[in-house]
């Protein structure tokens, strides 16, 4: 299993993945932007969203750190601004995972499949710590 960090930003994502690819000596980190997605007629992508960051990655010491830009509107607060990703090549496993941490918590987006992924969803726990959950083969 992997747990892996993601730090959403602001509206500098860009300028924090590059620094920190530069700091750490990673290979380029890959960059998507919100506009780069599958465009959905059921929400349309406002203009100050397109050039944001939807997803980014670098590898640091083999340990892979993500980032993101929030979506404008999205509540952002400096410090809590981490989630932690929970990574499986097993659906059930991810599954159960997700059903044993959304107790006494808050789906934030069920389990479902996206454009990058055949099963994905957030949880916040009751602690308030926010988990992606994400199948990868």
């Amino acid at each position: 299993m992997s747990i892996n960090i993601y730090l959403n930003f602001n509206g500098n994502c860009r300028e924090a993945v590059l620094f920190y690819a530069d700091v750490f000596r990673t290979e380029p980190p890959h960059i998507m932007t919100f506009k780069e997605a599958p465009p959905s007629p059921d929400f349309p992508l406002p203009e100050e969203a397109k050039e944001l960051i939807l997803h980014a990655n670098i590898v640091i010491d083999g340990d892979k750190i993500m980032f993101s830009d929030t979506f404008p509107g999205t509540p952002f607060m400096e410090g809590n601004n981490i989630t932690l990703a929970i990574v499986k090549d097993n659906k059930d496993v991810l599954t159960a995972l997700f059903d044993r941490l959304k107790e006494d918590g808050h789906v934030d987006m069920p389990l479902q499949e996206t454009f990058w992924s055949p099963l994905y969803g957030q949880v916040t726990d009751k602690f308030g710590i926010q988990w992606q959950f994400n199948y990868e083969e």
